[in-house]
């Protein structure tokens, strides 16, 4: 049997998924790897952490069918890391994270030497600290003889499939990310790159995500398992994978994921950006269609932070039962009313992405008192997450996008009592899908697109992934309207103080 395998460089491990043909999951496994903090506001990663980690899970799946059983690989990933090599290809310093904020600086210089409009224009959204140009620029003023060696200018994905293959690759969907793609015409951008003086033979050749683009190497294929000369598409970023892996291939459909992020996203029939620059247009993973997205940049990331912060009862109750810490939490947050008795929780904890491009805003709990308790406080999380998913979600549809019913994935999603609170606040449909393996799978599909399992993405989903069950707004969503509204006004009321914080570094 020919199986296709997908590898997610994650944020915290590398997943490797099994899939046949008819989608079956023959096998995953997940090693995970540290996130580094040397700064406040800072986050990196070792690459080799992530090569080291990809083949402990390879090999994991591998135990379930030999290397030659598999037809092809599909890598995605954590989006914006900045990877330098030199002419060598060896790692010059620490990745760069998609959820690092020191760069606001150069954001800063780029809309002003490119001009705001016309960056949005170009790249489909303005200069944040997430994106890698920014961070380019930051390595560029602040470790010129880092900046002096580096010849390879890649993303987390396509540095694992360097490792995999030895060939330099990346493809349009994450490449949009990057700030430095004409991404109407999917293409690196001349203009940018020249005023920007970023030399274009430091970037990859972009591909659309299906194209095979490489055989894995002698070398990789003792380190992991596999087969010399297996096949290598191109692949997509973590979102665009993401979407593939839970059936959205073409417009009218609109999800949300709930990861460390969330992430609203809708695909396009053409290439449309948002002039305000609140919503994010990228390339899709499928050839001629884009997509639109905003993000919550700590959205899972806050129940987790919630976790280990506030919980170890609830911690200790879980590896004494077997049973999910995030079930217990969700279970003691069902205990308090919808609106958490006044308490709202502004998820800003890395700062923020959409509707509020902020790395100052800081994560808040408003109104507390002597009648809120700890399952007031896990509520208010949950609902702080979904009010600001919500705002993303409104932007979508101001731009025309149908958003009567709402696709959801990702860890957020298992949780029935998160999925109420979502279509209680978005006052829509909430759908789940039978795939629950998200980017990883969407990849593996990729692969099974470019090596004639199938013969596009749209068949690849129609074959595999199927609508399950759906959660209908329930009598709490009129009583969300009004707490929406207040969470709403908090941030601009917060904005100055979140300012002169980051100003003095708090």
């Amino acid at each position: 049997m020919s199986l296709l395998l997908g590898i997610d460089i994650g944020t915290s491990g590398s997943k490797a998924v099994l899939i046949a043909p008819d989608g079956g999951v023959r096998a995953e496994a997940t090693t995970e790897y540290p996130i580094a903090v040397p700064r406040p506001g800072w986050a990196e990663q070792e690459p080799e952490d992530w090569w080291q980690a990809t083949v402990a899970s390879i090999r994991q799946v591998l135990a379930h069918a030999g290397g030659d059983s598999i037809a092809g690989i599909g890598l995605t990933g954590q989006m914006h890391g900045l990877v330098l090599l030199d002419e060598a290809g060896k790692v010059l310093r620490p990745c760069i994270m998609w959820n690092d904020q020191r760069t606001a600086a150069q954001c800063a210089e780029i809309e002003q030497k490119v001009g705001r409009a016309r960056l949005i224009e170009l790249a489909g959204k303005p200069a944040l600290t997430g994106f890698t140009a920014g961070k380019i620029l930051w390595v560029r003023e602040n470790e010129p003889a880092v900046y002096g060696r580096a010849r390879h200018v890649l993303l987390p994905k396509d540095y694992v499939r360097y490792r995999l293959t030895g060939e330099f690759a990346m493809d349009v969907a994450d490449g949009s990310g990057t700030l430095l793609m004409d991404v109407g015409n999917r293409v690196w951008s001349d203009e940018l790159l020249g005023l920007l003086d970023i030399p274009c033979e430091w970037l990859p050749p972009l591909h659309e995500s299906h194209e095979v683009v490489a055989e894995v190497s002698a070398a990789a294929a003792s380190a992991t398992g596999l087969r010399a000369g297996t096949p290598v598409v191109a692949g997509a970023g973590d979102q665009a994978a993401q979407s593939i892996g839970t059936g959205i291939a073409h417009e009218g459909i609109v999800s949300v994921t709930i990861g460390t992020s969330g992430v609203v996203f809708a695909a396009t029939s053409k290439y449309a950006f948002d002039p305000t620059g609140g919503l994010h247009a990228y390339c899709h993973a499928v050839p001629d269609t884009w997509h639109l997205m905003g993000v919550t940049l700590s959205a899972g990331g806050s129940l987790r932070w919630f976790r280990d912060a506030l919980c170890e009862p609830e911690k200790a109750e879980a590896a004494r039962t077997g049973r999910d810490v995030y079930d217990i939490i969700t279970e003691l947050a069902s205990t308090a009313p919808a609106g958490s008795d006044g308490l709202l929780f502004l998820p800003y904890l890395t700062g923020e992405r959409t509707p509020h491009a902020d790395p100052d805003a800081r994560g808040v709990f408003f109104g507390l008192s002597l009648r809120h308790g700890k399952a007031h406080m896990a509520r208010a999380v949950i609902e702080g997450v979904t009010f600001s998913l919500r705002e993303c979600l409104d932007l979508l549809c101001g731009l025309g996008q149908s958003c009567i019913r709402v696709r959801v994935s990702g860890g957020g999603s298992r949780s029935a009592f998160w999925r109420q609170v979502m279509a209680d606040v978005f006052g829509v449909e909430i759908v789940e899908v039978n795939v629950t393996q998200g980017a990883a799978y969407g990849a593996a599909l990729l692969a099974g697109v470019g090596t004639g399992v199938f013969s596009n993405a749209e068949q690849a989903c129609e074959r595999t992934v199927r609508e399950t069950c759906s959660t209908k707004p329930g009598p709490n969503a009129g009583a969300y309207a009004d707490t929406y509204e207040r969470y709403r006004a908090l941030y601009p009321a917060l904005a100055p103080e979140f300012k002169r914080a980051g100003q003095t570094g708090s």
